[in-house]
């Protein structure tokens, strides 16, 4: 072969690489990365991933990435297709079989595959009130020059599903969004783990989420980030969750499960619970 020909193939070659190196570089970057922990959640899974349609994807740059924790159920399946319809990102699994994962570990293997500067921790029984208003409210604190320097976390109001919401529920959880504004003016940071909004920055500096701690891991993580700033409360940004757990347990020793956990998590470093058991009835 001639070294005409070879350097014909060669520019061939070079601009084909140009030409994928331009069109990459020109993608734009995801700015919401959504990590979604998932265990043994074929009921409630595509409720939550229904949400974000393609448009929405679009609209705000948002990656869905789902950290699966070793589920035996349909999940596994329900997540394969949900990567392949466009309504998740990226999947991850837990597969060592010989222990079950914490849900710290499964948020910190979804944050290592996540490329936008900020994350939210949503759970899969969970269900945002209006997802356009949640992105919006998180783009507006995020992308606020004052907040990037003071603030490098925000917390959300949670409520009950309206269509199973009782008076114990609005009860329980108006004093839950006041006892969360109120930690966070102390500055101990809280902030319900069924939303959690990290910088990335911020979640990689204090070290991600402690996966020693099998609950009050959500406590823990905003207990540290509040270190370094100011808790954002945003209330437009509301989510629902499930009942199933304080159905099963009533409010009281629930209340006292998360007190436990939470003073054992401040003086010592750890949960009381040896394991958070699942419920999904």
């Amino acid at each position: 072969m001639s070294h005409a020909v070879l350097r014909l193939i060669a520019s061939f070659f070079a601009i084909v690489v140009a030409f994928f190196t331009t069109n990459c570089s020109l993608m734009p970057k995801p700015r919401l990365s959504f990590i979604i922990p998932v265990l043994n959640e074929e009921r409630l899974l595509m409720r939550l991933l229904e949400q974000f349609t393609p448009e929405r994807r679009e609209r705000y740059g948002l990656e869905i990435i789902l950290s699966d924790g070793g589920s035996t159920d349909n999940t596994p399946q329900i997540m394969a297709e949900a990567l392949k319809n466009g309504l998740a990102t990226l999947l991850t699994r837990h597969e060592d079989t010989s222990r079950r994962q914490t849900i710290a570990e499964g948020r910190n293997a979804g944050a290592l595959l996540a490329t936008a500067p900020i994350l939210v921790f949503l759970n899969a029984d969970t269900l945002p009130h209006n997802l356009d208003d949640l992105c919006a409210s998180i783009l507006a604190w995020a992308e606020d020059p004052i907040l990037q320097r003071t603030s490098p976390a925000a917390t959300t109001p949670v409520h009950i599903m309206p269509e199973e919401r009782i008076t114990a529920d609005v009860i329980f959880h108006a004093f839950m969004s006041l006892y969360v504004r109120a930690l966070n003016l102390l500055t101990i940071g809280m902030g319900r783990g069924e939303c959690q909004i990290v910088r990335r920055e911020a979640f990689d500096a204090v070290g991600g989420y402690n996966a020693a701690i099998v609950a009050g891991e959500d406590f823990d993580l905003y207990t540290r980030l509040r270190k370094r700033g100011r808790i954002q409360w945003l209330p437009k940004a509301l989510v629902y969750e499930s009942p199933r757990r304080f159905r099963k347990y009533g409010y009281w020793a629930i209340i006292w499960r998360w007190f436990s956990n939470s003073m054992a998590v401040i003086f010592l470093k750890r949960s009381v619970a040896a394991e958070w058991e699942v419920i999904r009835e």
